[in-house]
């Protein structure tokens, strides 16, 4: 398996452009082809500037089409800079139908965690979650806090033998035949009675050429097994997580398991799910 076609998410949020400079950089590292997908809150009451009576609804039209255009030549020029071939799709429609639809015929989804402090990151309620959780694509998601300083040299994959975390494992190949660590990590909810697990997996990587260490770690009483990972990562100083992403529909609705609401709302890390 390979990378052959990296869709990222562009929107007019401060981190839009870094986000495309860190899609470039994967797409030059596995020969891919860089799709920017251009995709942004669509309720004209909900400007992305502070409200101000006086716009008309024309008048915030026209902005937004500014603002795509403003985004398309920045996207064109980066991407033309670095070398890579590329497309722009600024798809019409509702946001997350529009995203999911595009995500389905790329081999990897970038997107961004919502910055609260950035009323241009939002897209819709639950965007990276419903793209995670509909897509049936790995969806790579980058924190909005700190610098992306290295990313998959040091992976840390949460490992508990679902089926989720199987297709993870799976969907994160091409960027473990990269690393220089790969950690294969199992959280034990009662450590006196779980059996280690993870060692299953051994093979399968090796016949991949990936060479992994195995973790199994006892969660600390009144800790979660998202907090547990949480200092798993920070400990060993990981630069990518790798899991499965749990829930179930309800209502129109996706309900996330606890460890996936948490990560997707607390990430220090960068984080591939798959479901």
């Amino acid at each position: 398996m390979s990378y052959k076609t990296l869709l990222v998410h562009i929107d007019d949020s401060r981190h839009s452009e870094a986000r495309v400079a860190f899609a470039l950089e994967l797409a030059a590292k596995h020969d891919a082809h860089l799709i920017g997908l251009y995709v942004v809150c669509q309720d004209l009451l909900r400007p992305l500037v502070k409200r101000d009576d006086s716009l008309s609804l024309g008048k915030l039209e026209a902005q937004g089409v500014e603002r795509m255009n403003r985004a398309c030549e920045q996207f064109t020029a980066t991407a033309q800079r670095a070398g890579r071939p590329f497309e722009w799709r600024a798809p019409a429609g509702p946001a997350i139908d529009a995203t999911v639809l595009h995500a389905r015929h790329a081999d990897l989804v970038v997107m961004g965690q919502e910055d609260p402090d950035d009323q241009a990151s939002y897209v819709a309620r639950n965007f990276v979650e419903e793209v995670v959780m509909s897509s049936g694509r790995p969806v790579l998601v980058l924190p909005y806090a700190g610098r992306i300083a290295t990313f998959g040299e040091n992976v840390v994959v949460a490992w508990d033998g679902s089926r989720e975390a199987a297709r993870a494992l799976a969907d994160a190949l091409p960027i473990l035949k990269h690393a220089r660590f790969v950690t294969i990590s199992t959280v034990q909810k009662q450590p006196d009675r779980d059996e280690p697990a993870g060692f299953d997996v051994s093979g399968y990587l090796e016949r991949h050429g990936v060479r992994a260490a195995f973790a199994s770690i006892p969660r600390a009483p009144g800790m979660t097994t998202a907090a547990t990972l949480l200092n798993q990562l920070s400990d060993a100083h990981a630069d990518l997580l790798v899991m499965g992403a749990y829930g179930h529909a309800r209502a129109r609705e996706h309900v996330l398991g606890g460890v996936t609401y948490t990560m997707l709302e607390t990430m220090t890390a960068p984080v591939l799910m798959s479901r």
